[in-house]
């Protein structure tokens, strides 16, 4: 069909200035992107433990330059980004030690943490020298502690964050399965320990989204992404007990951090 001069004139102004917005806002997009000042905290997971290349100014934290935060503010380019995450942190480890990097200016928060609190290191200790029964018993007692105690320390924390920092988007990370059941692991702990410990990971990860979501926070779960890269499958993500640094056992490599973290962290921020 063919246009009118009076109505192609129309169009092509319409056109112009469609892309004319349109190139605005994507600028205006890009100037939001870097204009955002973000901090993020927690535990081993997010500072990056098991990922080598840590920062010695972090001293026992041990930042990795290769963790999730870290990745992400080179891909995004912050105004500003504060790591205060540290290997071992417990949710009071957050409130009395991390909080102090937030401030109103804060736009983006990341964070993991209760792992530590509901006794993630002496679980693993016990299922790997103790046996399927002693394992099976150390992951209840885990479980009942999520359920009775970890709930008001994470609200502890989020109304800590919220005080800090009132504007902030706030995105929570969970945790991901350790293990692939029926893998390529051929010695070490049962497949039934290995599914109760699988279990207890997503039992805290329910948990946690719970009290996220009702803090009006973002809760990213890693679980999909680690699908494939479990322990006991042929390219983890994942350390499994590491006799050379046992402190790297269970924690995501540098390729989980890359490959399981960092994605979840950009679809969420």
């Amino acid at each position: 069909m063919k246009l009118s001069r009076t109505t192609a004139l129309s169009s092509s102004l319409l056109l112009a200035g469609a892309l004319v917005l349109t190139g605005a806002g994507t600028a205006q997009a890009d100037q939001q992107a870097q204009a955002v000042d973000y901090v993020a905290l927690g535990d081993s997971y997010s500072s990056g433990v098991g990922a080598g290349s840590y920062d010695s100014a972090s001293g026992n934290c041990k930042r990795s330059t290769k963790a999730y935060p870290v990745l992400w503010a080179a891909k995004s380019a912050p105004a500003s980004f504060k790591f205060a995450a540290c290997s071992g942190a417990r949710t009071g480890d957050v409130t009395s030690g991390q909080l102090s990097a937030l401030s109103s200016a804060t736009d983006l928060v990341s964070i993991t943490v209760g792992g530590n609190d509901a006794g993630f290191a002496d679980v693993m200790t016990t299922c790997v020298l103790q046996g399927e029964s002693a394992c099976i018993t150390r992951i209840n007692r885990a479980r009942a502690y999520v359920d009775s105690t970890l709930p008001g320390q994470l609200d502890t924390v989020y109304r800590g964050i919220r005080a800090k920092a009132p504007a902030a988007r706030v995105v929570v990370l969970g945790y991901p399965r350790f293990y692939k059941i029926g893998g390529s692991c051929a010695v070490g702990l049962s497949d039934r320990s290995r599914k109760a410990i699988n279990d207890a990971s997503d039992y805290l990860n329910t948990a946690t989204a719970k009290r996220a979501a009702d803090h009006g926070y973002t809760f990213a779960g890693v679980t999909g992404t680690f699908t494939g890269h479990e322990i006991c499958t042929g390219a983890p993500w994942l350390h499994s007990l590491k006799w050379s640094n046992i402190g790297e056992s269970y924690h995501p490599t540098a390729a989980g951090q890359s490959g399981g973290y960092l994605p979840v962290m950009t679809s969420a921020a």
